[in-house]
């Protein structure tokens, strides 16, 4: 399977993958990724990585639906067949949600529905989390649809909150869950084991 991914910032969920992918826990390729942020680190792991690189945003193309259709034949154009949201911070738009239905994750630092919608994304989930003095959070991997943090829940795993956890512990603990529940999950989509919906 080739995955295509976009990201906003550091990626390393997509270096989670990029890993597994290259010592074969997980039978796929890697083959584009795209940033909104040209100073993102995202693009630098990618390079190193050998994938195809874009920076795609309303700098590139201030016209939103340009935008949307440059994004989608990047993807078109690596051969993409799954599309990856790595902790990026943009909706997609219509042309690229049509053409990617249902192929397109989303990774989420939280147990979905709880704790997502605009906004709601870094240290913020944490705070909502330790604020409404919840026991446990963890994260949920997601169908994208037009809606942030709103399409079919795919997987979700649990990571315990502890006493004395600050967003950034918890956002610690969350983080490094997230690396090996992705790659787990894609390894079930990949083999089959898990369908998307």
């Amino acid at each position: 399977m080739r995955l295509g991914f976009l990201a906003s910032h550091t990626g390393t969920n997509m270096q989670a993958v990029l890993d597994a992918c290259r010592e074969g826990r997980l039978r796929a390729t890697a083959c584009v990724m795209i940033s909104n942020n040209r100073e993102a680190e995202a693009l630098e792991r990618a390079r190193r990585a050998g994938l195809a690189v874009h920076h795609l945003s309303a700098a590139t193309h201030p016209d939103a639906d340009r935008l949307d259709k440059a994004i989608r034949d990047a993807l078109v154009a690596a051969g993409a067949e799954m599309v990856i949201l790595a902790g990026y911070m943009k909706k997609l738009g219509p042309r690229t949600l049509a053409r990617y239905r249902g192929r397109v994750l989303n990774i989420h630092p939280a147990l979905l529905p709880r704790f997502g919608g605009q906004g709601m994304y870094g240290a913020r989930v944490h705070e909502a989390v330790l604020a409404a003095g919840e026991r446990e959070t963890g994260v949920s991997i997601h169908v994208v649809d037009e809606e942030y943090d709103h399409g079919p829940i795919l997987a979700q795993c649990r990571v315990p909150v502890l006493g004395g956890d600050t967003a950034a512990s918890l956002a610690t603990r969350v983080l490094a869950r997230e690396h090996t529940f992705l790659v787990e999950t894609l390894a079930r989509v990949v083999s089959g084991d898990l369908r998307l919906p």
